[in-house]
């Protein structure tokens, strides 16, 4: 099934059309390597003439790196990840990749459409995460097409059929990832069906804005996040289905706080279950025709910092609780605990399952979208305060 026209290539097309005299972004492809299974996994690198650069690669639709200078223009690698593909395969931690069929929990794995109940693989205990044991983020996705511009894009396609991972339909996926030379990464994803599904998906990027594998950790990152409520759980990650006031909590955000300062409060039960945040905050109560504001983050240490929108309803704050210095990414440093945060902008977890939740439901004849704008930022450099 074609796939609608997406909003963000009219954006681009417009802004081809009367940004004649912008200074171009580029796209350029190389290769990162090959799968165990001897099929080529492309590289894609997104430039802009402001020092920032985005590199995808196709296993996943995965965003490999995000680099980009501090205040003083220091250019650093910010997201966390590998340097070969060989690490993405057998040491699979959803590193910047796409997450569905269905991202996040789904309780026991199972879902009913229609008074028919289909049953996904579980894997995070007792329950259903980020689409099974081999989500999108484990697939070779195809590159549909590269522009260089104003706005510089990929767009990734990859093809669920009926079935797999047990979840109905044939679905059809674009990922389009987008730079521009007012450093805007957006990533658009958009879906359509052939039988009525379920879907929730969203980017895992983990985000260090001090640098991959700096010594600092992302426990001094200071976040706002507008949300009134946020969705406690039980044990097992799953929403109970209360809309919990953030007022008075560790989970009110409403004001910038440190991340670190109140992530380990053992009073709080869901931080014991959790061993940190692991939360969807309420942003909304539907998905949106616009975006809208979902998180605010800066480092104070380096003065990176983004804003990032959305159309969805919800907002997925993990505090990377459970890196366990078994692994080491690009820069050969040990990820630990704190390492990183992971800001997922998404329908409510377990959606398909809650009365009272947003509906995650997708029928043939619509548009599944997604769209997340990370509008990047670095601080005034500490030589021109002085």
């Amino acid at each position: 099934m074609a796939l609608k026209t997406s909003f963000l290539a009219m954006a681009a097309a417009a802004a081809c059309l009367v940004g004649g005299g912008a200074k171009a972004a580029t796209a350029e492809r190389g290769s990162f390597g090959k799968l165990a299974d001897g099929r080529e996994v492309a590289s894609i690198t997104l430039a802009n003439g402001k020092g920032v650069s985005v590199t995808l690669i196709t296993y996943g639709a995965t965003i490999q790196s995000v680099i980009m200078p501090d205040r003083d223009g220091h250019q650093a690698d910010v997201v966390l990840g590998y340097d070969n593909i060989g690490l993405y395969e057998t040491k699979p931690q959803y590193f910047g990749g796409i997450v569905g069929r269905f991202g996040n929990r789904l309780a026991a794995g199972r879902f009913t459409i229609d008074g028919k109940t289909y049953q996904t693989p579980v894997n995070n205990g007792k329950n259903a995460l980020h689409g099974g044991t081999k989500g999108f983020d484990k697939v070779l996705w195809d590159v549909v097409s590269t522009k260089s511009g104003p706005t510089a894009s990929v767009t990734l396609r990859y093809v669920s059929r009926d079935g797999e991972m047990g979840y109905p339909g044939t679905l059809t996926i674009d990922a389009i990832h987008s730079l521009d030379e007012n450093n805007r990464l957006t990533i658009e994803y958009v879906a359509t069906t052939d039988k009525a599904t379920v879907i929730n998906l969203t980017n895992h990027s983990y985000w260090n804005l001090s640098g991959e594998g700096s010594a600092n950790g992302a426990m001094g990152h200071v976040v706002t996040i507008p949300a009134q409520t946020y969705l406690p759980t039980d044990e097992g990650a799953i929403p109970t289905g209360e809309f919990r006031p953030v007022e008075g909590t560790v989970f009110d955000f409403r004001t910038p706080r440190a991340v670190g300062d109140r992530v380990r409060d053992a009073r709080d039960q869901q931080i014991v279950w959790g061993r940190g945040y692991d939360h969807n905050w309420v942003i909304g109560d539907a998905t949106t025709a616009d975006q809208h504001l979902m998180v605010r983050v800066e480092d104070p240490a380096s003065g990176r910092g983004f804003e990032l929108w959305s159309n969805q309803p919800g907002l997925q704050f993990y505090s990377g609780n459970f890196f366990d210095a078994t692994s080491s990414g690009k820069s050969k440093k040990i990820y630990r605990m704190g390492d990183a945060v992971v800001l997922e902008p998404q329908n409510f977890p377990d959606a398909p399952n809650q009365k009272g939740f947003p509906s995650a439901r997708l029928d043939p004849g619509q548009t599944y979208r997604n769209i997340m704008t990370y509008r990047l930022t670095t601080g005034q450099s500490r030589a021109a305060k002085r």
